[in-house]
Order: C-alpha cells, then sequence, then structure tokens
C-alpha cells in the first residue's frame, strides 16, 4: 500500500527554497542604501548554504563532506545575523523575517547533526 502522505524535501531542494526565499527577501527590501548593503550581505551568505551542501556530497572524504558542511553552518549563521539586523534597524519587520529565520534556526540544528555524524564516522570528537 502506497502511502499518500507528502514527503518532506530533501536538503538539496530545501537549501536550494531557502535561497529563492532569500533573493526574494533581497529583491523585496527597500531601496535605502542601508538595507541594499546588509541585503547583499543576505543575498551572499544566504545562498551559500545550499552551494557549499552540494559541494560536500561532491566530497571526496568525510572529512571534506564535514568541512564543506562547517562552512555551510557559518553561512547560515552570518545569514541569521543579517536577518536580526535588519529586524533590529527596523528595515524590515519581525513578522516578514520570522518564517525565515525559523528555517534558517531548522537548517543550522540539521546541519550540526550531519556534520557529527561525519565527524564520528570517521573518528573525530566534533567539537561543543
Amino acid at each position: 500500500m502506497d502511502d499518500e502522505r507528502p514527503r518532506p524535501p530533501n536538503l538539496k531542494e530545501r537549501t536550494r527554497g531557502f535561497a529563492v526565499r532569500v533573493i526574494r527577501l533581497y529583491v523585496a527590501l527597500p531601496k535605502k542604501n542601508e538595507a541594499q548593503v546588509i541585503g547583499k550581505q543576505i543575498l551572499r551568505s544566504g545562498t551559500a548554504v545550499g552551494a557549499n551542501y552540494r559541494e560536500g556530497l561532491r566530497a571526496r572524504s568525510k572529512s571534506e563532506y564535514a568541512t564543506k558542511l562547517s562552512v555551510g553552518l557559518m553561512e547560515l549563521e552570518e545569514t541569521l545575523y543579517w536577518l536580526e539586523l535588519l529586524e533590529d534597524a527596523n528595515i524590515i519587520p519581525a513578522r516578514r523575517l520570522a518564517a525565515l529565520k525559523d528555517e534558517t534556526g531548522q537548517l543550522s540544528a540539521i546541519f550540526v547533526t550531519l556534520i557529527k555524524q561525519a565527524k564520528r564516522n570517521r573518528g573525530l570528537q566534533p567539537r561543543e
């Protein structure tokens, strides 16, 4: 019997969707200089997450995989920082950023788990 429930998107699709949401946010930002400067930072870091994940999938070793995912995690943290600045500077209302900030947190948690698994599988202890 087939399961009729929708399947969650895989991480390649999810990180690409995250990038698309970041692009749409950038396009919708006010044209004021401060919004555009922060927006370009978000655009760079938010779209780099999926690229690093995909590079990690092609890694030649568990170590290289963990490294690429660690870079992706750093990009997620940077993206969250810029989102918080948009909110704190009253450029974008918090309610408009809530879902994207939540997705940033969820992806970060997934990346942390994957990095820990990769390090454990190669016999290294992850840093806490």
